[in-house]
């Protein structure tokens, strides 16, 4: 099997796995300390985050944790609950006030399929279920892991992360009278890196952290992260302009219609590509140090760069 077989192998064993344990963590069952899980809102929260999505931030987490010996469980947790955000911040993006999008993975966006104020509570109830994940024995046995874990992920997803990003992205449309419009390739850059990147490069980097790595290899896996996540938002940028609206699974062109800053709309086209380009190659580079045991890694910053949805 090669490198591309073995990796698409891999992304669908464990989105298949993220997928089951997803399920799992919003059944009606009540965990101590709740008292009731509204049908309605739960039935949101998993129209939000079920039936849908290559899972790859789960897969990052489940990859950059076996170059550790983690054992599988514990990367799931973790991985499911940095799918939890990222699914709450995708219910949240398409509103009305936000990109106003009604088509998300081929089907309607959660404010279509149930109302504005359903969707609101649902994307809430994803983050909020997201830390109580992280903060489970089962994700690590060890309190300053679990810790450490939901530090991380709190400061990529929040006001210095991806939340932070989206207000930026929202400047870019001119939509705060107080705020320059990013415009340069180091704003868009800083954008980028916040609102899509952080996700990602946590994904990588929580590997390290459930395996208790030491400095250089967690500092390989932060670079690697960076890597791909600004390559997967150029990809994105890409696919909004050549992309196919049903094979991308949302309405394609209007990034550009809105005016967003992206690197492509500052570089042209062909540049673009060639960063992309360099930047796979960054991302392998800097998996050295852990040899042919991230070649599924390395499969997955080629696939970043040539998704087509």
């Amino acid at each position: 099997m090669n490198s591309h077989d073995a990796f698409t192998a891999r992304l669908t064993e464990i989105a298949e796995q993220t997928e089951s344990l997803l399920g799992q963590l919003l059944a009606p069952t009540l965990p101590e300390g709740e008292r009731a899980r509204p049908k309605h809102l739960l039935e949101a929260m998993r129209y939000g985050s079920l039936g849908g999505g290559k899972r790859f931030r789960p897969f990052l987490v489940v990859e950059s944790a076996a170059l550790f010996g983690v054992p599988r469980s514990q990367a799931l947790m973790a991985g499911a609950a940095l799918e939890f955000v990222h699914c709450y911040s995708l219910v949240h993006d398409d509103l009305p006030a936000m990109d106003n999008d009604d088509l998300r993975r081929g089907r309607p966006t959660a404010h279509k399929a149930y109302d504005e104020a359903t969707a609101i509570l649902a994307g809430d109830g994803l983050l909020t279920l997201a830390f109580d994940v992280l903060a489970r024995p089962e994700t690590h046995p060890d309190a300053e892991v679990r810790v450490a874990l939901v530090t991380a992920l709190a400061r990529a997803a929040g006001l210095g992360g991806m939340v932070g990003g989206q207000v930026l992205d929202l400047a870019a449309e001119g939509r705060f009278g107080d705020m320059p419009r990013p415009q340069t390739l180091a704003e868009v850059e800083t954008l980028q890196a916040m609102k899509t990147g952080a996700l990602i490069k946590f994904g990588c980097v929580a590997g390290a952290l459930l395996g208790k790595s030491g400095p250089e290899r967690l500092d390989a896996l932060a670079r690697y992260g960076a890597a791909i996540g600004q390559a997967f938002q150029i990809a994105d940028d890409l696919l909004d302009i050549e992309g196919d609206a049903a094979t991308v699974g949302k309405q394609t062109g209007k990034d550009a219609a809105a005016g967003k800053a992206t690197i492509v709309a500052v570089l042209g086209l062909a540049p673009s590509k060639e960063r992309l380009s360099a930047l796979v190659a960054e991302a392998n580079g800097a998996l050295e140090p852990f040899g042919a045991s991230a070649d599924i890694l390395k499969a997955a910053a080629r696939f970043v760069a040539e998704r087509r949805a």
